[in-house]
């Protein structure tokens, strides 16, 4: 991705080809295996490239309302819609734009499942089918904040919770262990999934293995992948569904900065006009160092300094990096790896410009600015 200029600074921008590319493995992954597979939009959600997800995958899985609306209205195949809890006020509007609603609780399903499993006027020909997520108490992810299956965790039920809902009332099973691995992960995951839930099983339609499967990675072991899905499919006869988000759109975007200015205090601290906190904050909830396309680590390049964003934040500190040559007031940096959970993390907080969304077709040689964020996209946050 190389036609930087055509655009400006700050910009994310998505090159389609490297999307299509991962699309590719998603399908191939589809094809051998049998699994259907949907975007996450938690992880990415950039409608303009819709038609060509559309080409390859089965549909969305949404967080709640919004996510489920925007994957009915601009891709409409099929939407997966779970919450930790739904709102009384919204239930009605998501079962009208899901095919399958996944509950979190016992509760919760018990006070709509009678109120939704009925079609709409608006959609008389389907109810959407009922499924639960369920915890398999595997913890395979080490970040604590990114861990679904952590002790205590609120997300799933356990066997003995699952054990009050009457067989039959539901038609599938959801669970989602995972952050950023791979085929092995999901194994050991299975094993215990079907050692507390495998007498659950028969009589489902499905069983989501949800997301946080690194498909598209280029260690990802996808022959078993396959194997595992098309094991577990064969024994119980459900359909498999998987949920990634960040498989979809990983290594094919990157954020455009500019240097502002470089201060000194004991290190050299360039001053971009991004914001680490705004435009990138899993760099610091997770957290991560990102690449740099250039960069080395530091002091191995004649040239080393602290990124910093232009927040009032003090920490707001992406990571001491080092250059073959000095930066100076308007260098152009570019952050590789900056498509996903990213643009639907972002904020505006102090106010600070939001980076344009670009989308590069190198086929083409087309450069488009798909989304340029002005003060009234700030104003209107607030009234």
């Amino acid at each position: 991705m190389k036609p930087f200029h055509h655009f400006p600074s700050p910009c994310y921008i998505v090159d389609e080809s490297l999307l299509r590319q991962n699309l590719e493995i998603l399908a191939d992954v589809k094809a051998r295996s049998g699994a259907r597979i949907l975007l996450a939009l938690k992880g990415f959600a950039l409608f303009h490239v819709f038609p060509i997800v559309a080409e390859y995958l089965d549909g969305v899985c949404a967080s709640g309302l919004y996510e489920a609306r925007l994957g009915r209205e601009l891709l409409n195949k099929e939407v997966h819609t779970y919450s930790p809890a739904f709102r009384d006020d919204e239930i009605d509007e998501i079962a009208r734009h899901s095919n399958h609603v996944i509950f979190n609780s016992a509760a919760q399903f018990a006070k709509y499942r009678d109120r939704i499993s009925t079609p709409s006027t608006d959609a008389p020909s389907r109810a959407p089918s009922l499924g639960l997520r369920v915890n398999p108490e595997c913890s395979e992810v080490e970040v604590a904040l990114y861990n679904p299956c952590a002790p205590g965790s609120r997300l799933g039920m356990l066997r003995s919770e699952l054990q009050q809902i009457e067989n039959g009332t539901y038609d599938g099973l959801h669970f989602h262990a995972l952050c950023e691995q791979n085929a092995d992960n999901l194994q050991r995951v299975l094993e215990a999934f079907e050692a507390r839930f495998a007498p659950f099983i028969p009589g489902l339609k499905w069983v989501n293995f949800g997301g946080g499967h690194h498909i598209t990675r280029r260690d990802y072991k996808r022959d078993l992948l396959v194997q595992l899905i098309k094991r577990f499919s064969d024994r119980y006869g459900v359909q498999v569904y998987l949920e990634p988000g960040e498989a979809v759109a990983l290594n094919t975007g990157v954020l455009i900065a500019e240097v502002l200015d470089i201060v000194h205090n004991e290190v050299d601290t360039a001053i971009l006009d991004i914001s680490c906190t705004c435009h990138m904050p899993d760099v610091l909830e997770m957290p991560y160092r990102p690449e740099v396309r250039g960069a080395s680590a530091p002091h191995q390049k004649p040239y080393t300094y602290r990124l910093g964003g232009v927040s009032c934040l003090a920490g707001d500190i992406i990571g001491d990096y080092s250059f073959d040559a000095p930066l100076q007031p308007g260098t152009r940096l570019v952050f590789e790896d900056m498509a996903h959970y990213t643009i639907v993390k972002t904020t505006m907080f102090n106010g600070i410009r939001h980076p344009a969304i670009g989308l590069w077709n190198p086929a083409t040689q087309q450069a488009r600015i798909v989304r340029d964020f002005q003060f009234a996209d700030y104003k209107n946050r607030m009234g």
